[in-house]
């Protein structure tokens, strides 16, 4: 399920540091020594994750008396998250692959949440001990926090089983351990918010069969259907209060645009477009009551527009303190006095820092990245496609060479619906300081905006894939890139981009690395068909629109399916896959390594046990980096 935290950025861009000797490929390839920090609501802890060698710890830092205050073991745990409760309590949230235990179904991610509080220095499992329900003990979508006098209560969104696993919201008393169940959906509920006292004010639900989805809200005592739309396709999702805590805002598609409406609580009704008079990608939550302070007008150069002008204001000043550096709001205090940032630059390096508004001062907290000291320059530009369109990209420098003739990695992002933004990117950078210039495309489809999206639908594997070439040639027609020495590597999408850079372009990359790629879209279609059969298609229907097919049987898919043109490839192939991937399947790799080694082509391929989708472990990261980096030097030298 999607998150409704909103993570933020500004736009200034990263600048060239100074040349120096590039940092090991372990600097880049294991997990930050410093991340998922968190302010708690008073502004005077620090809670983040501490990675040395194999030690993974979550630290309590004191800001006012500059000291340790303890902390918890990681292991081998992938955290997910790291919410505070209150200013002695942690919501932490980790996740794991399997079965769901005791029950039937497919491998899954499941998260999990536990509290840790500061003071007894002890952890509690939450939602292990439900009353009067059966429960599974995992949680999905944002934790909302609220307090009932000096209690500290957390409603979650988790699931109880009766025939079958369903949507259940919880409220989980951190003072006293009770939980209990607040709202039993159906198989049809998507998700519930509540408001400061804690009251359930909208259910979102889908019915696959009318394709339709219903709002629900209080109405004597029960949540009845106040308002709905039709859509078989993109959800509608709620994005938080408006700033009065009296209306929610929904986004939602009108007359094909993108726009945001507010929903009355009170009688149901739609309101006016939120925002409306500014141009807007995504809105800022304050995290402490879901309501949204501000809106950022563009997805790929974001800047700030609270809607409190002491607000901006003080945002406006920490911006002065770090001219020509990117700067990221992590958190802020309860009362707005304090903010964690991520500020990335040449004086700054790539860290975390605290600005106290209040009293005008700057703490510094740690470098995210522990020997780190040359951050590669990263340079916006547009490029035009074969058909005229202008593609907006990346283009990371190796430090300390000219930009002229170098050999250059194409980095398709995943998805396909995301996109790059102008930030310390681990594995661009780790490239670039092995000698290489990196170009990472928003290529059509991206989710720059609503018609960017629409310009990829249809196009995949087609004008999305000859996207990222035209930027190849781009960069050779600037002089900036050697055309004989280009390769393309990308994870997911970006995988499967890869491949077909290596099936249905050949002759254009030297070699190419693909992470979790998809390899036969026939086979991954049904994969997708058979994991919903019971449940909603809008996954399916998602993947067919970007496919330009009506099912995963349609024939047009060997076009462009990479496992159905592995004759025509001339270049190196390596394939790199977790064997705990639960959104590419395995044998998407394995079956396209031995459909290449059948006819007779260069592959290699490497298996990352316990890995998941999204890299979570160090030593897997670290093994995909070092293992792609030395296939990359061998078939494209840097020098």
């Amino acid at each position: 399920m999607s998150r409704h935290l909103v993570p933020l950025a500004a736009l200034l861009w990263i600048a060239l540091v100074p040349a120096a000797a590039a940092a090991p490929l372990a600097v880049y390839g294991r997990l930050p020594t410093l991340e998922d920090a968190a302010l708690s609501p008073d502004g005077s802890l620090i809670a983040f994750v501490r990675t040395t060698d194999e030690q993974r710890l979550i630290v309590i830092f004191s800001l006012k008396e500059h000291r340790f205050l303890g902390g918890v073991r990681v292991g081998n745990e992938k955290l997910r998250s790291i919410d505070w409760a209150d200013d002695t309590k942690v919501l932490l949230t980790t996740s794991s692959t399997g079965l769901p235990w005791g029950l039937s179904g497919s491998t899954s991610e499941w998260y999990l949440m536990q509290s840790y509080d500061v003071q007894k220095h002890k952890t509690h499992a939450l939602l292990d001990s439900v009353r009067d329900l059966r429960t599974m003990n995992v949680v999905w979508n944002s934790p909302m926090v609220r307090h009932e006098g000096t209690d500290t209560v957390v409603y979650l969104h988790g699931l109880y089983v009766n025939d079958r696993t369903t949507p259940g919201l919880f409220k989980v008393n951190l003072n006293t351990g009770i939980e209990r169940v607040v709202r039993q959906g159906t198989t049809d509920t998507i998700e519930w918010l509540v408001d400061d006292h804690g009251q359930v004010v909208i259910e979102q639900d889908y019915y696959e069969h009318e394709r339709r989805w219903a709002f629900k809200l209080p109405r004597d005592g029960r949540l009845k259907e106040a308002a709905s739309v039709m859509e078989a396709i993109d959800q509608p999702s709620i994005l938080g209060f408006d700033p009065s805590g009296e209306s929610v805002v929904v986004s939602l598609i009108e007359n094909d645009e993108l726009v945001w409406r507010t929903l009355s609580i009170k009688d149901g009704k739609w309101g006016d477009l939120f925002a409306a008079d500014r141009p807007y990608a995504r809105v800022i939550v304050d995290e402490h009551n879901q309501r949204i302070i501000g809106t950022m007008p563009k997805a790929d150069e974001p800047q700030y527009a609270f809607f409190d002008p002491e607000l901006q204001e003080r945002w406006e000043w920490a911006l002065r303190q770090y001219r020509n550096e990117r700067v990221q709001l992590v958190s802020l205090s309860q009362n707005r006095s304090k903010a964690l940032l991520l500020v990335t630059g040449p004086h700054s390096g790539h860290g975390y820092q605290v600005a106290d508004f209040d009293e005008r001062l700057i703490e510094v907290v740690g470098s995210a990245y522990e020997g780190l000291d040359v951050i590669a320059e990263v340079r916006p530009i547009v490029y035009p496609a074969a058909d005229g369109l202008n593609i907006p990209a990346y283009l990371t420098l190796p430090p300390g060479r000219p930009a002229k003739n170098l050999p250059v990695i194409i980095l398709p992002h995943g998805g396909p619906e995301a996109h790059d933004v102008l930030q310390f990117d681990w594995w661009a950078q780790a490239l670039a300081a092995q000698g290489y210039a990196v170009l990472q495309p928003n290529f059509r489809g991206s989710n720059l905006s609503l018609h960017w999206v629409q310009s990829g639908y249809g196009e995949w594997g087609r004008k999305m894939q000859s996207d990222l070439s035209d930027g190849l040639r781009y960069l050779v027609a600037q002089g900036i890139a050697d055309p004989k020495r280009a390769c393309i590597v990308g994870a997911s999408y970006g995988g499967y981009a890869a491949l077909a850079g290596a099936t249905l372009e050949p002759g254009v990359y030297r070699c190419a690395v693909a992470v979790a790629g998809i390899s036969d879209l026939r086979e991954f279609g049904r994969w997708i068909d058979e994991r919903t059969r019971l449940g909603h298609k809008t996954r399916l229907r998602y993947w067919d629109r970007f496919l330009g097919v009506s099912s995963p049987d349609d024939p047009k898919l060997a076009e462009i399916s990479p496992i159905k043109h592995v004759q025509a490839v001339t270049a190196p192939v390596m394939l790199i896959h977790g064997r705990d991937d639960t959104v590419v399947p395995f044998d998407q790799s394995t079956d396209m390594v031995k459909a290449l080694q059948r006819a007779g082509k260069s592959v290699e391929f490497v298996s990352l046990k316990r890995e998941d989708h999204w890299l979570s472990r160090s030593e897997t990261r670290l093994q995909l980096l070092q293992s792609s980096v030395e296939f990359l030097k061998r078939n494209n030298p840097p020098d």
